[in-house]
C-alpha cells in the first residue's frame, strides 16, 4: 500500500505538509508562526538554541494541538542575533564570537561528526523535557544533509522514532541542499529509511522568501502549482513584522507578507482552488510507530 493510502488519500491527490520553520529565533518568529498555525499552516519546527525557545516551549504545553518538530540547528546565520549550541562541550561547532558558524560551508569546513551527534540529540532531549510534544525533526539550513553528517540525521530519526523530511531527490532539488555529484550515495540512504518504514516526501519546495515585497500571494501559488501529485512538503518562514523582526534580518518584509498571506485566508483559499490536501505531520508520526511496533 502507498503512503498516500496508508494515509487515507487516493493516490493521484496533492497532500502538501505546509510548513513554517525557525519558531523560537525570535518572539516575532514564534507570534508569526502560531499565527500561520491557526490557519493554512499544519506544522512548524522549533530551534531549541535560539533565544525565544522557552517562550516557544510554553506555548507549546498551552497549546498541545499545535503540531511541533525540531528544527535542528547548527548554524547561526545572522551577525546581530546570535546563539550558541546548547552544549558546552561541542567547540567544533562554535565560531570565534561564541555563537554557531554562520554558512553551512564553515559548519561543514570546522564540525566534528561526533560533535553534531551530541548537539542535536541534545536539542531533541531539550524539547522533549520541555514538555514539547515532538511530531518531527528537519534541518535548518539543510546543514545536516551534507554527506558529512546525514547519518547522524537518520540516526537520530530512526531512535527518537520521529519521521523527518527526508525528499526524493531529482537534480534541482540535490543544488538546493548542496549536494553536488553525491546524489546516488543520498538516494541510497533515502530507500533504506523508506524499506524501514520512513515517509519520504515526493516533492518539496523550499523557495519561501525570495519575492519582492508584496508579491508574496502570487509567489507561493506559484510554489503550490509546482507541486505534483504526491506527498509534498511547503516550506515558509512566517513571522510577525516589527521592530524585533527588522533588527535581525533583512528579509523582515518577506516574512511578515508570509505570515499575512498564511493567517489571513489568502494561502487557504489557493489550495482549496486547486483541490489540495494538506496534512500536518503528527499523522506521520501515528503512521510511522504503527509500521515500527
Amino acid at each position: 500500500m502507498s503512503l498516500l493510502a496508508e494515509l487515507g488519500y487516493a493516490p493521484d491527490e496533492r497532500v502538501v505538509v505546509v510548513h513554517v520553520d525557525d519558531l523560537g529565533m525570535s518572539s516575532a518568529a514564534n507570534l508569526g508562526g502560531v499565527r500561520a498555525l491557526e490557519g493554512a499552516a499544519t506544522c512548524g519546527s522549533i530551534m531549541v538554541p535560539c533565544p525565544a525557545f522557552g517562550e516557544m516551549a510554553q506555548i507549546a504545553r498551552e497549546r498541545p494541538e499545535l503540531d511541533l518538530g525540531v528544527h535542528l540547528t547548527l548554524n547561526c546565520e545572522y551577525d546581530g542575533h546570535r546563539w550558541g549550541p546548547v552544549r558546552s562541550d561541542v567547540p567544533s561547532l562554535v565560531a570565534p564570537d561564541g555563537g554557531m558558524w554562520r554558512t553551512v560551508r564553515e559548519t561543514v569546513e570546522h564540525a566534528l561528526v561526533e560533535e553534531v551527534d551530541r548537539e542535536l540529540r541534545a536539542q531533541i532531549h531539550r524539547a522533549l523535557d520541555a514538555g514539547i510534544d515532538v511530531t518531527h525533526i528537519d534541518a535548518h539550513m539543510g546543514a545536516v544533509f551534507d554527506l558529512k553528517f546525514v547519518d547522524v540525521y537518520f540516526r537520530l530519526a530512526h531512535e527518537f522514532r520521529l519521521p523527518a523530511f527526508i525528499p526524493r531527490l531529482a537534480r534541482r532539488e540535490a543544488r538546493v541542499l548542496n549536494l553536488g555529484g553525491r546524489l546516488a550515495e543520498f538516494e541510497r540512504r533515502i530507500a533504506a529509511a523508506e524499506a524501514a518504514g520512513f515517509p519520504v516526501f515526493d516533492h518539496f519546495e523550499a523557495d519561501s522568501l525570495s519575492f519582492t515585497p508584496g508579491t508574496g500571494l502570487a509567489h507561493n501559488t506559484a510554489r503550490i502549482d509546482r507541486l505534483g501529485p504526491g506527498l509534498a512538503y511547503l516550506i515558509t518562514h512566517c513571522a510577525e513584522g516589527g521592530p524585533e523582526l527588522e533588527s535581525i534580518t533583512r528579509d523582515w518584509r518577506q516574512r511578515d507578507e508570509e505570515r499575512r498571506i498564511y493567517s489571513d485566508g489568502s494561502m487557504a483559499r489557493e489550495l482549496e482552488l486547486r483541490d489540495i490536501r494538506t496534512s500536518g505531520m503528527r499523522p506521520l508520526r501515528e503512521n510511522l510507530s504503527s509500521k515500527l511496533g
